[in-house]
């Protein structure tokens, strides 16, 4: 695409919009998010916040879990291939991305007394609600 009308008195503006609309594609297309999400499911009950972070073919020494001050991360960093000299890999088919993932948590739940636990590639991470923040009933004077 190349700029049009550079001879008449058009505004950069007007020649930006008159070469994006001017496509070689008959359609217009939306673009695609070409970002990675990485699966987590995060959630809240009465008791406090729950993460559900998928960590397919990993191990729990393979995953980092840091606080500091009111953020969470959970990272994972991929090692290069040249580290595993001892066995050739025909197919690798579970991919194990890195992956650094952070989160700001609201006041209201306790990072002091965050619980984590890792099964079948499922890393579970509660954070309760502190006793300030839990509901109370106030009487009127």
């Amino acid at each position: 695409m190349g700029t049009l009308f550079l001879e008449r008195n058009f505004s950069p503006l007007d020649i930006l919009v008159k070469n994006f609309f001017q496509a070689e594609q008959e359609e217009f297309t939306t673009p695609t998010n070409r970002i990675i999400n990485h699966p987590v499911d995060i959630y809240e009950d009465k008791t406090g916040l729950f993460f559900d972070i998928a960590c397919t073919g990993l191990t729990k020494k393979q995953v980092k879990v840091d606080i500091e001050d009111d953020i969470l991360r959970v990272s994972y960093t991929k090692k290069d291939k040249d580290e595993d000299k001892d066995h050739h890999v025909y197919h690798s088919g579970i991919a194990k991305r890195s992956f650094n993932l952070g989160w700001k948590i609201a006041r209201r739940f306790d990072l002091t007394k965050i619980e984590g636990s890792m099964k079948d590639g499922l890393l579970k991470l509660f954070i309760p609600l502190t006793p300030e923040s839990k509901p109370k009933t106030v009487s009127i004077k």
